[in-house]
């Protein structure tokens, strides 16, 4: 039948039953869609009522009989939120009401470009995906005060490892492996080196941040040999999106302030977004007694901004920017009182580490205007930190160009994807790693690097139900030549609601080692390299199965996931000599592998729960002299993490209540002693092992007219911290403080900061609103 001869029939017959229903009753007509979309065959049934319909091929329906009075509709649909509305029924009404649903967690249908490179459903991807947008992090997350670093716990699997217990330096690990594994790339692009994996994540704040998505496991074809553990990909907020103006300030009990202040103003045809974000921690606390404070001290500023040039073409032009300024210390009170430090860097009688970092980035997207897709992404970053750790100095610069000349183009069931992509990587610093002996004598020489290479991928579509997406890199470097490293990717879809995916890649590093692992400056621990160290490689397997439901009042999703990764070559400090930190080349293998689960739910009424669970195994095997197989375990790889995400959003009052909880497991720790009496290690190392722990966070918003919000909560509500002190021979009665031969701060595993309450205020003026 003919669509509008159906939609004629289907009235028709409404008006008919309208007229033989009782006086006391009314009838509701309608559709459900999703935006443009209808939506056949979803459910649409009347709150403490036992009627209910279900819509037609259309998305059509009518509810007959519905009693008079004020009642209330909800429209449900599998894989998607459920919507209510409020109608009013006097007697022998007839009212049309209009459904518009939203995916389920706005992920089904989220648009994610990390997959293949250009713009692709979530659902449709054949790479698992995780994505968190930022109405999720302004829901759970201080805006004005949160990064990356702490945004990205949100995550399964997903967690950030602190590898210093002065400065408090951090990284992020995916599923057990280091942070140096993880590509970090902003807007696709990889800006972020080894130098500002250790020392630049923290300048990312949430501010601008429109969403990020996360790929766990290899992803060397796309984005190089830094995607070993997985991608975070940051999508930067859209100009033309933004309110006019936004400032957001919040204070915490600790006497720690933040603030943002955006402006996005409209030039011609051409949209911008300026923004600057501040942090000022200026507190000294000791609770664990060791002489230390628990928590680091900073002034850091943010300065971003991002333009978008509307084109006759449509073609996407866009370019942004970011400055990064952060002055970082932490050590014993004298040297942080009234910014004593300025005076006392590289003192040898007052310990602090003081950490001055400047960072710059330019990066853009220009897309041509050509019948076939082809656009250029470029970027370019430097980062020059100037620190102290106690007396040792460690001066250290970094610059990364970088360019990816991007082809895409459908030819039948092929998605094609090619690139050419050269990097330059500039870095230079007064470590062992730029020193040279030449005829005798020892020079410098900056680690230059030149790394051109080529990538092909082409999603196939086999059919209605299955793709396939093969890729390969081939990268050059000058030290080790030529470098292959294949993916491939499948997603099959078992049924409207199940999807299954498979992936296997290959992985390649060059490591950077006084780039990356923060303990060679930190403490009294001497470096040992007892050998030249090899590329690390690896090969990973994943498996995934996503399947939406609908239960409990409700719908969701329920993911599960495994993962297995073999290094070979793979580079381990060895913390079990005192006094040293020894790396070598494992000469057997290391192994990280594990499951997952997540559960994604929303109930009828507005309360939303995620929760997730991830167990794993790291280690690395190797062969003793007798040719027995030794297991160790890998040191900070828990062995089991959790979260739990709990969002409750009463939209009467316009107030959100959000609860986060992070579990994390026992994990392995390094073998250290403390110190007797006499100033000599005792004969007993401190616990290897840790204990499972817990950090549970509690906000509530409450939006007003005039695009006013006030937020507060509690971080760390148990004021849950590290048992002992991180620090190891901080109390030697035979040298300053910090100078002991045997000091160290590689025992950091969990936060020294306790429970901090904080109050934060925030205005956006919408560009809607007339002056």
């Amino acid at each position: 039948m003919h669509p509008e001869l159906k939609s004629f029939v289907f009235l028709f017959l409404t008006l008919i039953t309208t007229s033989t229903l009782s006086a006391q009753s009314g009838t509701v007509i309608g559709t459900v869609r999703s935006g443009d979309s209808q939506l056949a065959f979803a459910t649409v049934t009347m709150v403490d009522q036992s009627i209910g319909t279900a819509t037609n091929e259309e998305g059509d329906f009518i509810l007959q009989k519905v009693p008079a009075g004020s009642l209330i509709l909800v429209a449900s649909y599998l894989g998607f939120q459920n919507d209510s509305l409020e109608v009013s029924i006097r007697n022998a009404d007839t009212i049309q009401v209009n459904f518009n649903l939203v995916p389920l967690a706005g992920q089904l249908d989220e648009i994610v470009v990390s997959a293949n490179l250009k713009p692709t459903y979530v659902k449709d991807s054949p790479v698992k995906i995780d994505v968190i947008t930022a109405q999720q992090l302004a829901s759970f997350m201080p805006s004005a005060a949160s990064s990356i670093m702490e945004s990205i716990q949100m995550v399964n699997g997903v967690q950030e490892v602190t590898a210093c217990g002065v400065c408090y330096t951090n990284s992020i690990s995916i599923n057990g492996l280091d942070g140096a594994y993880t590509a970090v790339l902003l807007d696709g692009m990889p800006i972020y080196g080894n130098l500002a994996s250790v020392y630049g994540l923290n300048g990312i704040p949430n501010m601008i941040i429109d969403r990020f998505e996360v790929i766990k496991g290899p992803n060397s074809t796309l984005y190089g040999s830094e995607a070993v553990a997985g991608v975070i990909n940051i999508i930067t907020k859209n100009p033309a999106k933004q309110p006019l103006l936004s400032v957001d300030f919040m204070g915490t009990s600790h006497l720690e302030s933040f603030g943002n202040i955006a402006l996005a103003p409209k030039i011609g045809k051409s949209s911008g977004y300026l923004g600057l974000n501040y942090a000022y921690i200026n507190n000294f606390e000791d609770l664990n007694q060791d002489g230390f404070g628990d928590n680091i001290n900073l002034d850091r500023f943010s300065f971003f901004t991002k333009w978008k040039f509307n084109r006759k073409d449509n073609r996407l032009f866009q370019i942004a920017a970011k400055f990064y300024y952060e002055d970082r210390r932490n050590g014993v009170e004298a040297f942080l009182k009234n910014r004593a430090y300025q005076n006392l860097r590289g003192s040898d009688q007052i310990y602090g580490e003081s950490i001055y970092t400047h960072r710059a980035e330019i990066l853009g997207t220009y897309e041509f205007n050509l019948p076939t897709g082809l656009k250029l992404d470029f970027s370019l970053s430097h980062h020059d930190q100037n620190s102290y750790y106690g007396a040792d100095a460690y001066l250290a610069k970094q610059s990364i160009a970088f360019a990816n000349l991007i082809w895409n183009q459908t030819i039948g069931w092929h998605d094609l994807v090619a690139g050419l992509t050269t990097r330059y990587n500039a870095y230079d610093d007064n470590s062992l790693a730029t020193e040279s002996i030449i005829n005798g004598a020892i020079v410098n020489q900056p680690d230059n690097q030149f790394i051109p290479g080529i990538f092909l991928q082409d999603e196939m579509r086999l059919g209605m139900a299955a793709t396939l997406l093969p890729g390969l890199r081939l990268d050059h470097y000058a030290n080790h030549g030529f470098i292959l490293t294949p993916r491939i990717s499948s997603k099959w879809k078992a049924g409207d609601w199940t999807r299954i995916r498979a992936n296997f890649g290959t992985g390649f590093r060059v490591v950077n080692l006084f780039t990356e692992d923060h303990a060679f400056v930190t403490g009294q621990r001497e470096v040992e390299i007892i050998e030249d160290l090899q590329p690390e490689q690896s090969y990973n397997f994943s498996f995934n199965i996503n399947h939406v439901y609908s239960a409990l009042g409700g719908t969701g999703t329920i993911d599960l996931e495994s993962y297995f990764t073999h290094f070979t070559n793979k580079i381990l400090p060895d913390y079990d000599t005192p006094g040293k930190i020894i790396y070598a080349n494992v000469s057997g293998f290391a192994q990280t592998k594990g499951i997952g689960i997540s559960l994604d739910h929303r109930f009828q009424w507005p309360f939303a729960v995620n929760l997730g669970w991830n167990l794993q195994v790291a280690e690395e095997v190797e062969k003793d002299v007798s040719g027995n197989t030794q297991r160790e375990k890998i040191v900070y790889a828990p062995d089991w993490t959790g979260l739990a995400n709990l969002n409750y959003n009463w939209k009467a009052q316009q107030l959100n209540l959000a609860v986060t909880a992070r579990f994390t497991g026992p994990m392995q720790l390094p073998e250290v002693y403390d110190l007797g009496p006499d100033g000599e290690p005792l004969s007993e190392s401190r616990p290897t092992r840790s204990r499972p722990f817990a950090l549970i966070n509690f906000q509530a918003s409450k939006t007003f007219e005039k695009g006013l919000t006030l937020y507060g909560g509690i971080q760390n509500l148990t004021s849950y911290r590290q048992e002992g002190t991180p620090l190891v021979g901080y109390n030697d009665p035979t040298s300053p403080v910090g100078f002991s031969p045997y000091f160290d701060t590689s025992y950091s595993y969990a936060p020294n900061h306790g429970r901090e309450f904080y109050l934060g205020i925030k205005w956006e003026l919408d560009r809607s609103v007339k002056k």
